[in-house]
Order: structure tokens, then C-alpha cells, then sequence
């Protein structure tokens, strides 16, 4: 008779994603072979957890405020939009420079003295040195290169925090601004410097607008507003939203898909181990740094052709509207983290809240104070919509 040997039959394995016992009885997904690490993530859940996700949400919010209020109709015509798009790109245009330094790890407190100092350079170089125009402006970019090297070379070689010595920049830019224009022209504006300058092509460059004949047909179809004369209130769209669309395009694709924007990431990230696998970081943050000063003189030069004039005391607490600007954003002040097209939403924010408050008929001296509310409101709402995407607390 056969002896039939007694083994022990193992149990039945569950199914894949299904929880499972182990040996003590308990409940566990590593007996069922889940990892979490391996759980995919719904579309909404990816989409929430970029950076710029809550600038999107707050500016949405924002959008839906102004349209229930009085005067939403003139806000969100073609003049109000334009208006309010106008005001967002010089910002923008600041703010998506100081993202990039950010991201890298440090800070720009100088790029609103820079604003009003590029100015006075064009000024006096046109006005009562001679220059062409072109000739001015070059001028203005070669003292902004210069300006940004040495505020990065001294960040680098000293390892000073680059408040501090960008502050001290802010100082000495402004002081510059205002003793040398005083000195040569004995007030602190330089007016009328577009006359007795005919250089249409560059001041239209920086001043002009786009798509001006499609504009005046739809004019003459009766699509937008017109003056008494025909022409449309609105011409065209204003070089000065072109600029910061198509630098808002470059940056992005700078950072998202270039060995460049690896290494912005990088250094802000972890400076010493960026270091350690072959980043320049050095070269990277003095490029920055010059990066912010063009942007700034840019700006200046918008302002210069729409005014026709200088003044000392243009972009006053610009450095801090785009930091806040890059912030609202989803850029951390920590670096290593953000985008440059949340920062597109957070001066759209800026914008929109600074023409609004007109528009509805809001008591412009309450405009810093609702401005704030929407600047902490957009934080707080950024903030925690990454929380929950990541799956943590939003007080945690």
C-alpha cells in the first residue's frame, strides 16, 4: 500500500491589488504585491501637482470676482482687456526674469532701480549727447550687462546673500539715477526725448503694434469700438505684450527643455550637488543675474517710447511686485521649484485686480490693501492645492 505523504497545501495567493494577510494575520498591501510608489495618478491629480496649478486657480477666481461686480462689461471689453494685459506684461516682463533667479536660488532687489537708471541713460545719452536712438538704448542694455555681472560676481566670489548686495545695488542705482540727471539737467525727469529723433523703426519696436490692419478691418466691419474717424480704440496689440508673451515662451522652453534649465534647477536645488555632477552654477547665477538687469532695462526702454520722457522714480517697488508676482506664481522662494507661465497668471492677477478696482468703481486708495488680500489669498490657495495633490494635509 502506497504511503501517500502529507505536505502542507500553501494558500491561495491573492489577486493583484487585492489586500492580503501576512503570516501574523494582518492586513498588508506588500502581501498583496501593491506598491504605492507604482499607483498611477489621475490627469486632474498630475495637472494639480505643477506648479502653477493655484496661479491658474487664483486667477480664475479673480476673474469670476470682477465679472460680478459693476463695470465688468467695460473691464472685459476689447479696450479694458488690453489695458489690464498691458499693465500685466510690464510687470510680467520683470517678473518672469526674477522666477528664473528664484528658481536658482537668489534674489534681485535692484531691477526696479535698474528700471528708472536705464531710463536716465537713454535720456541723456539721446537728449543731450547725441546719440540715435538705437544708439542710446544700446547704451542702456551695456550699463544693464555690466550692472548684472557685478551683482553676480560679487554673490559668488563673496558668498553674500544676494539680498544684501542687491539691496545695496537698489541704493546706489537709485542715488546714480537722481544725482546724475540733476547734475546734468538740474530736475529729476528728462522730457522730450523722442524729438529731433526720427528713428520710427525703433521706437516702434518697443512702442508700436501688432496686427494694426486686421485691427482697422474689424474696425470697418463694425466687430470693435471706433473712434468718429474710423479708427478703431484699440489699433493693434502693444509690442510691450508681444515681448512678454514671446520672453514668457523663450523662458519656458529654456527651463522645461534645456540642459540650461537642468541646471537653474539644479543650483537652486542643491547647491553643492550640483556642483559636485559638473554644473556651473557660478556661470549660471551671474547669467541670471544680467539676465534680470536686460529685463529691467527692457522695460525701462517700453516706458521711455510710451512716455517720450525719463524719470528717476520709475519702477519704484518693482522688485518686489515680481517677486510676489513669481511667488503667486507657485515659485518657491527656497528655489529648486516653479515655472515661468505660473508667473504669466500671477501678473495677469496683478493686472486684472489693478484695472478692476477702476473699472468697478472701487476707492482707488484701497488698492494696496485689496491687492494684498488677493496676493495672500492666491498663496494660500497655491499652497494648498499642492498640498492635497501631493496627498498631505493642508495642516501639515
Amino acid at each position: 500500500m502506497a504511503v501517500v505523504e502529507d505536505k502542507a497545501i500553501p494558500p491561495e495567493a491573492p489577486a493583484p491589488g487585492v489586500l492580503g494577510k501576512d503570516r501574523f494575520g494582518m492586513t498588508s498591501k506588500r502581501a498583496a504585491g501593491t506598491d504605492e510608489r507604482l499607483a498611477s495618478t489621475g490627469r486632474l491629480t498630475q495637472w494639480l501637482r505643477r506648479p502653477e496649478a493655484g496661479a491658474a486657480g487664483g486667477l480664475i477666481a479673480t476673474v469670476i470676482i470682477f465679472a460680478l461686480l459693476p463695470g465688468a462689461s467695460n473691464l472685459y471689453s476689447l479696450q479694458g482687456s488690453m489695458t489690464f494685459l498691458t499693465l500685466a506684461a510690464e510687470l510680467g516682463i520683470i517678473a518672469t526674469a526674477a522666477a528664473l533667479l528664484i528658481i536658482a536660488g537668489e534674489f534681485d532687489l535692484s531691477v526696479g532701480s535698474m528700471v528708472g537708471f536705464a531710463g536716465v541713460v537713454i535720456g541723456l545719452t539721446v537728449k543731450y549727447w547725441g546719440l540715435p536712438l538705437w544708439g542710446g538704448i544700446a547704451c542702456a542694455f551695456a550699463v544693464a550687462i555690466l550692472t548684472g555681472y557685478v551683482n553676480g560676481l560679487i554673490v559668488v566670489k563673496t558668498r553674500l546673500p544676494s539680498f544684501i548686495v542687491t539691496l545695496a545695488s537698489l541704493y546706489i542705482l537709485r542715488g546714480l539715477s537722481i544725482g546724475i540727471t540733476r547734475a546734468v539737467t538740474g530736475r529729476t525727469q528728462i522730457p522730450y526725448i523722442l524729438d529731433g529723433a526720427p528713428d520710427p523703426a525703433t521706437a516702434g519696436l518697443f512702442n508700436g503694434h501688432l496686427l494694426t490692419g486686421f485691427f482697422q478691418w474689424m474696425g470697418t466691419q463694425g466687430w470693435i469700438a471706433t473712434r468718429t474717424d474710423g479708427i478703431p480704440f484699440v489699433v493693434g496689440i502693444p509690442m510691450s505684450i508681444v515681448w512678454w508673451l514671446g520672453l514668457t515662451a523663450l523662458a519656458g522652453y529654456v527651463l522645461t527643455q534645456t540642459k540650461y534649465g537642468n541646471w537653474i534647477f539644479a543650483t537652486g536645488g542643491d547647491l553643492n550637488a550640483a556642483r559636485n555632477v559638473g554644473v556651473p552654477v557660478d556661470r549660471v547665477k551671474i547669467a541670471l543675474f544680467i539676465y534680470t538687469a536686460c529685463a529691467a532695462t527692457l522695460l525701462a526702454t517700453i516706458q521711455v517710447m510710451e512716455a517720450g520722457s525719463a524719470d528717476t522714480t520709475r519702477g519704484l517697488l518693482k522688485e518686489f511686485e515680481g517677486i510676489i508676482a513669481a511667488v503667486i506664481g507657485g515659485v518657491l522662494l527656497t528655489g529648486g521649484y516653479g515655472t515661468v507661465y505660473g508667473v504669466l497668471f500671477g501678473a495677469l492677477i496683478f493686472g486684472l485686480v489693478q484695472m478692476g478696482i477702476f473699472y468697478t468703481g472701487i476707492d482707488t486708495d484701497w488698492f494696496k490693501v485689496f491687492l494684498g488680500i488677493v496676493i495672500l489669498m492666491a498663496v494660500l490657495v497655491n499652497n494648498y492645492i499642492r498640498l492635497k495633490a501631493l496627498g498631505r494635509g493642508g495642516g501639515k
